[in-house]
């Protein structure tokens, strides 16, 4: 039998039962959180919907520190220099929030991440933290060139996404340290996103291929700024960096993908395709976004 036990005054819940005795903490502030994180024995959560259903072999092992509820870790903020998402923003947040268009490939992201429920609990650095190949948010923010503000108590450090995340299931993150924010640079004037996603069906289905592109055009209709994010086909998402130098001067119903420019990538055999399939896939994916943020679907301009 399991049974928990809730202080008020400490924000943390007992749990007890077959496993012994483990702690949730559920604290309010950042610098509370971050004590909790240097006494070590903790393990984050910011949402759990990839927690919970990894733990396969039953309830957690160790305390549980759950960062949802800090104050200031939540919301999207615009300053002078560009964009702030908190740590603790949900997918639902980010679909539903009034943003430029340049943002239109991560809120379609956001809107693929599970079904309605996920969105709902799910946040933008759980997402990262889980470190996962086929994480949805990963090639949007890419092209956003998002940078990772991580906290310590010993301060605050911030790297480039492509930096932090560093493999399958893994992170420069510290045993000591958490994800507060995302921090975005103001989008070229007059960017767009796109976002596309293949899966065996359409909602609650993990990744086959997915690409981000974004896109801004000159006074001639030609593009004047790309950057174009692969996920699912290597270990880490990749910007395609050759494309994107070659799509600048170009229209964006003249661009083509050749296997040159996806050198960059190393898709795996795996259940859900081979990596020739998925090679042939994105290919494809690559020149739809191009041209849905370059406006040549009608969707945007």
């Amino acid at each position: 039998m399991r049974f928990a036990q809730y202080h008020s005054h400490t924000n943390e819940i007992d749990l007890r039962g077959e496993i012994g005795r483990l702690h949730y903490f559920a604290p309010t502030e950042l610098d509370e959180a971050l004590d909790r994180l240097s006494a070590g024995q903790v393990r984050i959560v910011a949402g759990g919907t990839d927690f919970y259903p990894s733990r396969r072999d039953g309830a957690p092992q160790t305390d549980l520190l759950d960062v949802t509820r800090i104050a200031g870790l939540s919301g999207i903020t615009r300053n002078d220099t560009g964009w702030r998402i908190g740590a603790a923003t949900r997918w639902s947040d980010i679909a539903q929030a009034d943003l430029p268009r340049a943002f239109a490939g991560l809120q379609a992201a956001a809107r693929e991440v599970g079904g309605i429920q996920i969105q709902n609990a799910g946040t933008v650095a759980g997402n990262l933290c889980n470190a996962s190949p086929a994480a949805d948010g990963v090639p949007p923010l890419l092209t956003l060139g998002a940078q990772v503000e991580v906290a310590s108590a010993n301060g605050l450090r911030t790297l480039p996404l492509t930096d932090f995340i560093t493999g399958v299931r893994r992170t420069a993150l510290t045993g000591d340290e958490m994800v507060t924010a995302l921090v975005l640079p103001e989008p070229p004037a007059g960017a767009v996103g796109s976002f596309e996603k293949l899966g065996a069906r359409r909602y609650l289905v993990i990744s086959i291929t997915m690409t981000a592109a974004l896109i801004a055009l000159d006074d001639t209709g030609r593009i004047a700024h790309a950057r174009v994010a692969v996920g699912a086909c290597s270990a880490t998402a990749q910007r395609l960096h050759h494309l994107e130098a070659e799509l600048i001067g170009m229209t964006p119903d003249a661009a083509v993908v050749t296997p040159n420019h996806l050198h960059p990538l190393s898709p795996i055999d795996d259940v859900r395709a081979s990596g020739a399939y998925r090679l042939d896939a994105v290919a494809e994916q690559c020149q739809r976004a191009i041209k849905t943020a370059g406006g040549s679907d009608g969707l945007a301009g």
